[in-house]
């Protein structure tokens, strides 16, 4: 009775705790967008999907209102984009992109995973060329026609599209993302979640026991509230 009380609180914990690193992620993509653009999400689509993912996320409204009311703000914390480069152990080329308001601090967290992980953080440009960065996509397949939607998709910066479960996951240039939320926008189709994401041109395949080192590396990025997504070139097939 006592360890499963423990196990159940502790799995709860775990819960929140993710559900928060989720909540502080949407919080500052807001931010990001409220800072490119205006606070009205009818003119400003990173923000219109900012609040979907959101609303995936199941944040509540109260909260998204307050993420939006305090980037619009005076005293809004001035959040930026930084993009760090480098290789973990095993020859992994890592791309860590980040949201801070303190580049000193997130740098520097960056650079200790690194070298404690046995890798090095990079200059600018030394890992980026083994990615390709597009705009994705997921909408729900249920009465989609892919190849009358693929004709209609072309002229805005489809790349690619294909079908995952249930979902249509739809890939363009990251430079046609606007373009291609509001031509599913103007379709009334349902984005499940969109983002920006890069995708390695190169892979590497590692045994298991190497693939464990990535996945602590890539646990210790993760849980960073600086860091926003976490790019690499171990193959994932497997």
């Amino acid at each position: 009775m006592g360890r499963a009380f423990e196990y159940r609180k502790a799995t709860k914990m775990k819960r929140w705790a993710n559900m928060a690193k989720v909540f502080t992620k949407i919080g500052r993509e807001i931010a990001i967008a409220c800072k490119e653009g205006v606070a009205d999400p009818e003119y400003n689509p990173r923000l219109r999907i900012a609040i979907n993912n959101a609303k995936q996320a199941n944040m509540p409204k109260a909260n998204v209102d307050a993420a939006i009311k305090r980037a619009s703000s005076k005293e809004a914390d001035d959040y930026s984009e930084v993009v760090y480069e480098g290789y973990g152990p095993h020859g992994i080329a890592f791309l860590v992109e980040t949201t801070t308001n303190n580049p000193t601090r997130t740098v520097a967290n960056i650079r200790m995973y690194f070298n404690r992980s046995g890798g090095s953080l990079g200059t600018s440009g030394s890992v980026d060329y083994m990615f390709d960065r597009k705009a994705m996509f997921r909408v729900k397949a249920e009465g989609q026609d892919m190849e009358e939607l693929e004709l209609e998709l072309i002229d805005f910066g489809l790349d690619e599209m294909k079908i995952e479960d249930d979902e249509i996951v739809i890939y363009a240039s990251f430079t046609e993302f606007g373009t291609m939320a509001k031509a599913l926008e103007d379709r009334k189709i349902d984005v499940v979640t969109a983002e920006l994401i890069r995708i390695p041109t190169v892979q590497k395949q590692l045994s298991d026991e190497q693939a464990e080192d990535i996945i602590k590396l890539i646990d210790k990025f993760e849980e960073d509230d600086d860091v926003a997504n976490v790019f690499h070139t171990m193959d994932m097939s497997e």
